[in-house]
């Protein structure tokens, strides 16, 4: 039996996906981040197809997301994006190292994955965090900044104006910097990574990951570095995209037997 559990870490909801006999062991932990507007609950497919394969399971909540939810629109949001996306990252080494110290995961043994925002998330936690074993981003991008630059030129494309002034903007993207996996690829050092995407996405556009995948090609062990490539997808990832991420993982994470 699986069961899913609410927590609260620091603040921070959390679906916690287990199944039921292996609740008090030790054992391999894989994240999933849910994408911009959408919530835990509505990614609980990939992390019940996860617990059957003996993971335990966390879905956090984001930053103004679901129970976190202050009550702005989806415009109001769309400017806190990238807040919402370095905070996330912060939140999963906080939850990590709640249940690292509760004994209930093998250390040596995390992956982290999430849709669109939630793959972008994916993607930064790798420049963060060596304690993440493997990783799978769907409809992802590691370009941090050049990701953002697109963005504002949409926003102003739309007439709307940015709520930053030139000085504040410029110490945004020396930030963003920080976490882009495309200026800093050398923090992968060999960890397994999959990447899911659709080629019609005209949310989070295709082409980021996938320049970045096919630069890195030559010199990745081909076992640990994949693409899926979906020519008719567009923001959304198919029933492949969903059962790839859990073959990922099995195959790169260690589980109880």
């Amino acid at each position: 039996m699986i069961i899913v559990e609410h927590d609260c870490i620091e603040s921070i909801p959390v679906l916690h996906v287990v199944k039921q006999s292996l609740f008090s062991e030790k054992l391999p932990l894989v994240f999933f981040v849910h994408g911009f507007t959408s919530t835990k609950e509505q990614n609980l497919n990939y992390a019940y197809l996860m617990a059957q394969k003996g993971f335990r399971v966390l879905l956090p909540e984001a930053l103004h997301h679901g129970e976190r939810n202050n009550g702005m629109n989806e415009k109001e949001l769309s400017f806190h994006f990238w807040d919402i996306v370095l905070n996330t990252i912060g939140d999963l080494n906080v939850i990590k190292n709640h249940y690292a110290k509760k004994e209930m995961i093998d250390s040596e043994n995390i992956g982290v994955s999430g849709t669109s925002m939630g793959g972008i998330v994916t993607l930064g936690a790798l420049t963060q965090f060596d304690w993440i074993s493997a990783a799978v981003s769907l409809m992802g991008n590691p370009n941090y900044e050049q990701f953002a630059q697109w963005q504002l030129e949409i926003i102003k494309k739309q007439g709307l104006q940015l709520p930053l002034s030139e000085d504040k903007l410029n110490h945004f993207m020396s930030v963003l910097r920080q976490y882009d996996l495309s200026l800093q690829p050398e923090k992968l050092n060999g960890r397994p990574l999959l990447f899911w995407h659709g080629k019609q996405d005209s949310v989070v556009p295709f082409s980021y990951a996938y320049q970045f995948y096919e630069s890195l090609k030559p010199q990745y062990d081909q076992d640990k570095w994949s693409f899926i490539v979906d020519e008719k997808a567009g923001h959304k990832v198919s029933l492949e995209g969903v059962n790839a991420t859990v073959e990922w993982f099995e195959k790169h994470l260690q589980t109880v037997e």
